[in-house]
Order: C-alpha cells, then sequence, then structure tokens
C-alpha cells in the first residue's frame, strides 16, 4: 500500500525494516533494539514515541522500553519531550554516525588507560604484561586514526565537528 503523502509502499517499508532488524542483530545488536533503531532509520522525522513504534513493529511497549534504554545507552538515540507534551519521543541524533564513533572514541581511551594501570601492575616484561602493551599500544593507534578520520569526514562534508 502506498500512501499519498510520503509515495512510499508501507508494505516495502515494514519488510526492509524487518530486514534491516535481522542484519543488525546478525552482527551484535540485540533483536528489538535493532529493529527499534530501523524503524527511527526509516521515518522521515527520525523521531517517534513510543506508542508509535510498538504499533510499527507490532510489539508491546514493554519491548519498546527495553529496546530504546539500550539504545540510549549506547548513543545511538536521544529522548526527548515537547513543552506540554506528556509523551517521550525518541530520535536519532544529528551527524549520527559522528556522535556515535566518537562515544566510541572515549570508550576506546578508557580501555587503553586501563590497559596502562595493568602494566603498571605486572610490569611490561611480562608475558601478561606484554599482551597489555600490545592492547595499549594497539588501542593507542585507533583513537588516533579515529580522530584523523573524524577530521577527514568533516572536511568531504564541508563542515566542522558538532
Amino acid at each position: 500500500m502506498t500512501t499519498p503523502d510520503t509515495k512510499r509502499d508501507e508494505d516495502a517499508v515494514r519488510r526492509y525494516v524487518e530486514k534491516m532488524g535481522l542484519t543488525l542483530a546478525q552482527i551484535g545488536m540485540q533483536r528489538m533494539p535493532a529493529r527499534v533503531f530501523a524503524a527511527l532509520m526509516t521515518t522521515d522525522e527520525g523521531r517517534l514515541t513510543a506508542a508509535e513504534l510498538a504499533e510499527r513493529l507490532s510489539v508491546s511497549p514493554a519491548a519498546i522500553s527495553g529496546a530504546v534504554r539500550y539504545l540510549e545507552q549506547v548513543g545511538l538515540i536521544g529522548k526527548e519531550r515537547e513543552p506540554g507534551e506528556r509523551r517521550d519521543h525518541y530520535r536519532l541524533f544529528d551527524d549520527l554516525w559522528y556522535a556515535t564513533f566518537l562515544k566510541r572514541d572515549r570508550l576506546i581511551l578508557m580501555w587503553r588507560d586501563a590497559a596502562e594501570e595493568g602494566i603498571e601492575a605486572l610490569g611490561a616484561d611480562t608475558p601478561a604484561g606484554e599482551r597489555l602493551v600490545e592492547m595499549r599500544d594497539f588501542l593507542s593507534f585507533i583513537t588516533r586514526e579515529l580522530t584523523e578520520m573524524f577530521e577527514r569526514w568533516h572536511r568531504e562534508r564541508g563542515v566542522g565537528p558538532s
């Protein structure tokens, strides 16, 4: 069925949401958050209420609650409320991919710093310490590369960082 306001085949959109959700689940995302993320990605507004998500995905509000909580925790969506409204809207971030990887960059730094502490405790010349040295060095490399990649991305797009 094609809706007149969007000129979309809504059945094809539903099938795509399920396929995208399955793909995201196959690469490690939990199944319901994957479906919710896919539903948000396929809306022009990039935002829906929990009730709208539940209706689109034919699931219970409880399933949506857990999924959006997970997606918020990993930094893929945000929650907002319009003045005077009682319902939360879940939305995709502007510059979603940059924001997501920037958060990952901070997590990598924390992981690298934890490796550094382990090296100090174990000694760099022990087998366990050598593993931690390699981990620290790899994570330091990744951090440098991500920083350069972010800069290249913004140059390519012709915009400054968010």
